[in-house]
């Protein structure tokens, strides 16, 4: 039954949770410091409030009391204070996280829409010229230093040709209420005047970053859908519908694309971690103010609050995406929810 497979990945996210929960839980006693200021984000409490602090973090209690402390604060939306804002870390999340989330769902658009197709022709053309150089452009842009590769589209786009900007999400000159944290959504939300001019910055400004951000996801899925068309064209059923008399193009569409997209959709969750790790460098060189910009910063000012908050966070995306991917994978994949009933 499917269900006896959903129940096991139920059971394995809530462990992956756990453990992932004890490893942020122990960094609050590995940092440098009081524990109580690594937790708390509270750099000098005075002598009333130490031991109410004391008491509420249970740090005269065992480790077991303390991490169960620790979840209860965690579910409570209680993540400590920033040591160098003094406020709320969750509340800080709050506001950059959507951010990098519409860098990497861009990005991760891009990587689709570019890369299957390529992908697709490189297979198809796998003995032309035209293929060879796709997949030749695919090893090389796989190869390409994210960070080199940033540098040199700002020096090409930005500063040489002036197309696009080499920073932020949108310029100082629109004002653009924060409704739902993503900037395209609150440009048409907002219902200012200059709307228009606000969301052709918006797409200026995000469109190199998430450029640079997909070219390696790209020549993953370029490589990857080939790998997959590939094996797919070489199935029995293939070769039995080519027999009956079908043209290249309806075996393409009706069979081969079919069945060859089923493990690139789940390639789209490991690439999806892939380009959370690699949006921290992308948005230090374009100065996006996401998450992973705001995780390098605390790195750098020792925020231990802040730097537990972001590693729960950061992680917890990547965890449930993936297992979401490998959700629909086997409810989709008659071979994998065979695999998984047994």
């Amino acid at each position: 039954m499917i269900w006896h497979y959903l129940i096991r990945r139920l059971f394995l996210l809530s462990f992956v949770f756990f453990a992932l929960t004890c490893f942020a839980f122990s960094l609050g006693h590995l940092f440098p410091g009081d524990p109580l200021v690594n937790f708390s984000g509270i750099s000098q409490p005075d002598d009333e409030l130490m031991p109410v602090l004391v008491q509420q973090y249970r740090l005269d209690d065992g480790y077991l009391q303390q991490y169960i402390a620790f979840l209860q604060r965690i579910l409570q939306g209680d993540w400590g204070l920033s040591l160098a804002s003094q406020q709320p870390v969750l509340h800080e999340l709050k506001l950059v996280f959507p951010a990098t989330l519409e860098l990497v769902a861009y990005a991760l658009l891009i990587s689709f829409v570019l890369g299957v197709p390529l992908g697709l022709l490189a297979a198809i053309k796998a003995n032309h010229w035209s293929g060879r150089a796709i997949s030749t452009i695919a090893l090389l842009g796989y190869s390409l230093p994210i960070f080199w590769w940033a540098l040199l589209m700002i020096m090409l786009f930005s500063i040489g040709l002036g197309w696009f900007p080499t920073s932020g999400r949108i310029s100082v000159l629109y004002e653009i209420p924060a409704v739902t944290g993503f900037m395209l959504p609150d440009i048409l939300l907002s219902g200012q005047t200059y709307w228009q001019a606000a969301l052709q910055d918006a797409i200026r400004h995000l469109w190199l970053p998430a450029f640079v951000l997909a070219t390696y996801p790209t020549t993953v899925m370029i490589r990857f859908t080939r790998d997959a068309m590939l094996n797919v064209w070489q199935q029995s059923y293939i070769k039995t519908a080519r027999a009956k008399g079908l043209s290249r193009s309806q075996v393409l569409y009706r069979h081969g694309l079919r069945n060859a997209m089923l493990p690139v959709m789940r390639q789209l969750g490991l690439q999806f971690s892939t380009l959370v790790t690699l949006a921290m460098i992308s948005e230090l060189i374009f100065s996006w103010p996401g998450i992973g910009l705001w995780l390098l910063d605390s790195i750098n000012q020792r925020n231990y609050p802040a730097i537990q908050g972001g590693l729960l966070v950061i992680s917890s995306l990547v965890i449930l995406v993936n297992i979401l991917m490998d959700v629909l994978h086997t409810l989709f994949n008659p071979l994998a929810r065979k695999q998984a009933n047994g």
